[in-house]
Formats: structure tokens, C-alpha cells, sequence
């Protein structure tokens, strides 16, 4: 459980220090441009006043223009102001009339407007800003280009974001000291969870309390607490089932022990042979208990399940399993008849439905008395297909009846013997074939009638 702890707290980390890294990225440059864009403004102003400062000096516009003026303008050695300022005035092709010839040329323009143009540049290696001004002048067009480098804005512009980027990158860490410190004490209580079930002894399967869990997870605890429960009944069913087993499994084992300690002491062969027979008799019902034994594993919840159900004709399995138990019901003098009163065809288990009517049909043998009558029956009821073994035997009173589908259960004063999983591996089957199980009087409230109904497909 702590890999999983630690997995879930790597997880929401990565994710929140991807957000903040995202977001932290997206604040720099989107500050990085806004920082640009009013840095520029403020000395493309100034910039803006020098050039009209030179074409003033210059007359440009007038018609009298003295190109020949050289304007007095910042060379990069005064310590205040270390950016270079050049200028040159064209004519509308582009031919230099005045001024420093490397200075770049406006991006464009359109005749009559004399909107200032702004442009980034290089010259001589350096990054410039330029503004570009048209004037008229006696049916020509010129072209004033005032460029200047750009370490004072750059100073500007670093000094600006230093200050926007490293507090918010400090407020990014503390946000993440926070966050890390926050999924800390929010994933304690699942430290504390994992702590106590760990510490557990493997045979304890008390609930869990989940009291002091956070909401979120108090829906698997509660889960968590519905699958204890229910492996407590299994383990407590699994318990009473094998002392159970192991209980009637000791009876025949402990007399085939005393039979034969007997057979081997006796010299009388036919006090011998009454040992040996009952020996054969003990062995007979220790392999039929072991049998049902396995049966009823094999079809209890956890064992096949559905995966091997085909197609089948329950009438035909039906009817083949009672002419099978014809010659012991005639040793009763029993009438043993099958009856159909509707054609079914269904899925399931053919070998478990065989096991279920023969354990039916050996218990209604079993209680009937001679002379008395079973009918085995197919049709339709109101669930589905319903298979019925109804008997005209002394019936089972009303206040066994939800018992007598109990591991070993027995109804006491019976007279009969068997080890009373009969009906408990019908009850099993009938489970895990989805059908409903239903034990009544028969016809005259005499006798037994127990009936499944399996679903329509």
C-alpha cells in the first residue's frame, strides 16, 4: 500500500507542478511582451520628438529645405545616453539625400498620410528602433529615417522583468512548498489507514473505521468493509462445512476400523463375513459422502460457475434420469412416472442437473413409503421452466423446511439414514443456475413437492 500512497502523491505533484510551471511560463511571456510594448512607448515618444526636431532643423516640408544642416545627435559616448541616434532623408525611390546612408528604409507607407512608421532594425551589428516620417515638397515626396540603438530600452525592459519574473518564480515555489506540504497531511489518513491494516493479525476481519477517512475515500472503505463481511461468512461457512464433513467422515472411518481389527481377530468365517459386509457397507457410504462431498464444491459460489453451460433438452434429461431410478423404486414398490406437460429447452449444466434430480429423486425414494407414488414433472410456470419431484410421503413439517436445504442437517426421528447434503446440493445447483427453489405439501397437503423454476433464457 505505501507504493501506492507514493504513486498517488508523484502523481498529483507532477500534474500541479506542471500547472505551475505552465502557467508560471505563460505569465513571463506574456509580461515579457506587455514589458516590451510599454517600454517602447515612452522612448519611441522621445524618439519621435528628435526626428521632428531634425526635420525642423532641416526645413523638410517647407520647400526651402537645407539638407546640407549636419544636426548635433547622441553618439553613443555619453555615459546618460549611451544609444546612438543617425539619421538619412531619401526620396521616394529610395536615394539618399542626407544623412548616414545605412540606416533602413520604412517598412511602408501610403501616400497622403504622414503618419510616424515605427520599425526594428539592425545596423552594424547593433539592434536599432527607427521612426519614419514623409513630408511634401514641391511635387516630390521625402523620406526622414532617425534609427537609434536600443541599450536603454533593453536595460529598461531586463530591469522591468527581473522584477515581474523572479517574485512570481518565488511565489511559484512557495505555492509548491504549499501544495506539497497540503497532499502531506490530506494523504495522512490513508497512512494511518494502510498502518492499521497492516498491523492486523491475518485472522482478523473486523470492519475497518473509516470515521476519520476523508469523504472521498470512505465509499471504498465502506466496500472494503461489505467484502470483509461477506469473506467472514464464506470462512465461517467454509469452517462449519469441513468439521462438519470431518464429523460424518470419522463415523464410517472409525467403524471400517473396528469392523476390521474385528474381521482380522475372528476365526469364524461366518462372523467374518458379517464383518467384511459391513465393512463394504461403511465403504459404500464413505465414497457416496465423499462424492456429494465434491459435488456440492463444485457447484457452491467460487466453484465453476457458467463457463461450461450448453443448450440441453430438460425433458429428455429429466426423463432418462427416472427410468434410471425405476428398478430401486420397484424394490419399494413404488410408482415412479414421469410427466410432461411442456417441452423446455434451456441452458445449463447437464452433469449438476443430473446430480439434482438424482438426489431429489433418492430422498423422495427414501421418505416414500411402499406402495406410494412420485411423479416427476417439466413445464411452465410463471418464472420459467419449472422441474418438479413431488411424493406422497409424510411430508416435512412447515417449521424444517428452510433447514433441511442446511449442510447436514437431518431431521431427527426420520428413520432414515443418509448424510443429509442431499438437498443442500440441490439447493447449490439450483443457485448457480440462477432458478428459484420452492419445497411444499403436495397434492392434498400429503407428501413433499419440491419444484425449481429456472429463468426463461
Amino acid at each position: 500500500m505505501q507504493t501506492n500512497i507514493r504513486s498517488l502523491r508523484s502523481y498529483l505533484m507532477q500534474r500541479l507542478l506542471i500547472s505551475l510551471y505552465l502557467l508560471w511560463l505563460i505569465s513571463t511571456v506574456v509580461g515579457y511582451f506587455a514589458t516590451i510594448n510599454y517600454a517602447n512607448q515612452p522612448y519611441d515618444m522621445v524618439l519621435l520628438q528628435r526626428a521632428n526636431a531634425i526635420a525642423a532643423q532641416l526645413e523638410l516640408g517647407s520647400g526651402h529645405e537645407k539638407l546640407n544642416v549636419v544636426p548635433l545627435l547622441p553618439d553613443g559616448t555619453d555615459l546618460g545616453m549611451p544609444d546612438r541616434v543617425v539619421y538619412t532623408v531619401t526620396d521616394e525611390r529610395g536615394k539618399k539625400l542626407a544623412g548616414d546612408g545605412n540606416t533602413l528604409r520604412p517598412l511602408s507607407y501610403r501616400r497622403g498620410r504622414t503618419d510616424p512608421l515605427f520599425s526594428n532594425g539592425e545596423r552594424e551589428g547593433e539592434k536599432t528602433r527607427m521612426v519614419s516620417l514623409i513630408y511634401f515638397s514641391e511635387g516630390r515626396v521625402l523620406q526622414l529615417h532617425v534609427a537609434e540603438t536600443v541599450q536603454q530600452r533593453q536595460a529598461l525592459i531586463r530591469g522591468i522583468l527581473a522584477n515581474i519574473v523572479i517574485p512570481q518564480l518565488l511565489l511559484t515555489l512557495i505555492a509548491l512548498a504549499v501544495v506539497w506540504y497540503g497532499l502531506k497531511q490530506g494523504l495522512r489518513p490513508l497512512e494511518r489507514l494502510r498502518n492499521e491494516v497492516t498491523s492486523r493479525q491475518r485472522d482478523d476481519l473486523s470492519p475497518i473505521d473509516g470515521s476519520k477517512a476523508p469523504a472521498e475515500v470512505r465509499p471504498l472503505i465502506d466496500a472494503v468493509n461489505n467484502l470483509l463481511d461477506r469473506l467472514k461468512q464464506a470462512i465461517q461457512v467454509q469452517q462449519r462445512f469441513v468439521a462438519d464433513a470431518a464429523h460424518q467422515l470419522r463415523t464410517p472411518f472409525a467403524g471400517l476400523k473396528t469392523q476390521s481389527e474385528l474381521a482380522l481377530r475372528e476365526t469364524d468365517p461366518a462372523r467374518k463375513q458379517h464383518a467384511l459386509e459391513y465393512i463394504l457397507t461403511s465403504t459404500q457410504h464413505g465414497i457416496r459422502l465423499v462424492n456429494q462431498l465434491l459435488v456440492l464444491a463444485r457447484n457452491e459460489p467460487g466453484g465453476q460457475g457458467t463457463e461450461n453451460f450448453t443448450a440441453l433438452n430438460l425433458n429428455q434429461l429429466a426423463q432418462e434420469c427416472a427410468i434410471n431410478w425405476v428398478p430401486i423404486a420397484l424394490e419399494k414398490n413404488i410408482d415412479l412416472g414421469y410427466e410432461e406437460i411442456a417441452r423446455v429447452e434451456m441452458q445449463g449444466d447437464a452433469a449438476s442437473l443430473i446430480e439434482m434430480l438424482n438426489n431429489l429423486i433418492d430422498n423422495a425414494i427414501r421418505y416414500t413409503p411402499n406402495g406410494g407414488h412420485i411423479t416427476i414433472s417439466v413445464s411452465e410456470g410463471k418464472c420459467g421452466a419449472e422441474l418438479s419431484v413431488e411424493d406422497n410421503g409424510p411430508g416435512i413439517e412447515p417449521q424444517h423446511r428452510e433447514r433441511v436445504f442446511e449442510r447436514f442437517y437431518r431431521i431427527l426421528g426420520s428413520g432414515q439414514s443418509g448424510s443429509g447434503l442431499g438437498l443442500s446440493i440441490v439447493a447449490e445447483i439450483a443457485k448457480r443456475h440462477h432458478a428459484e427453489l420452492k419445497l411444499d405439501s403436495g397434492n392434498n397437503s400429503t407428501g413433499t413437492r419440491i419444484s425449481i423454476c429456472f429463468p426463461r433464457p
